[in-house]
């Protein structure tokens, strides 16, 4: 059975079939929602601005060009958009050390290696929080999100050479940081 792709579905939602946009709903709902609600302190206020995520993705879609950025990255785009207007007008946007990882299972067996894991995912997520805003963003969407570079480049609106120099960058700053955090153990 032919799966089609998200250029094919947003052609047939944007010329009004529902089913479409649904399928591009189902398909994206979940990610979109790990993304918001790594940002976002509460977990029905992180529901509620995934729903309006997907609504403005539905009365915008008229206007999304296939050749200009790929779907996803449009999408994500209008997913921080939204966190970073919610998080500017409630200055509820939850610190990256608590909300970084928060989709993160643990290994399950030996409990010295879970409670090493943890230890180690919290270093990460401090570290994660001393770092600019932009380059937090890149590696949050990069890393966690499991966005493509290109993906990333247009979610920000930024080139793919940019999103390169920021996320090396943000990376080396997170070296250093955890080497600090190493060292002062």
């Amino acid at each position: 059975m032919h799966r089609p792709s998200d250029a094919e579905l947003v052609r047939l939602a944007q010329g009004g079939d529902a089913d479409a946009a649904g399928e591009l709903y189902d398909r994206h709902q979940s990610r979109i929602f790990r993304y918001v609600r790594a940002r976002i302190y509460d977990n029905q206020i992180a529901q509620d601005l995934t729903g309006d995520v997907f609504l403005k993705m539905v009365s915008n879609l008229h206007g999304y060009q296939n050749g200009e950025a790929p779907f996803t990255a449009w999408l994500y785009r209008i997913a921080h958009n939204h966190v970073t207007n919610h998080g500017q007008k409630q200055a509820r946007i939850r610190p990256a050390q608590e909300t970084a990882f928060a989709n993160h299972e643990p290994q399950r067996g030996d409990p010295a290696m879970i409670v090493e894991e943890e230890a180690q995912l919290q270093q990460l997520a401090e570290a994660l929080e001393h770092l600019e805003e932009t380059q937090r963003e890149v590696l949050i969407l990069r890393f966690l999100s499991g966005l493509s570079l290109k993906e990333v480049a247009a979610s920000l609106g930024k080139s793919v050479s940019s999103v390169k120099s920021i996320q090396f960058r943000g990376l080396k700053s997170m070296r250093g940081l955890l080497r600090q955090v190493v060292h002062y153990e």
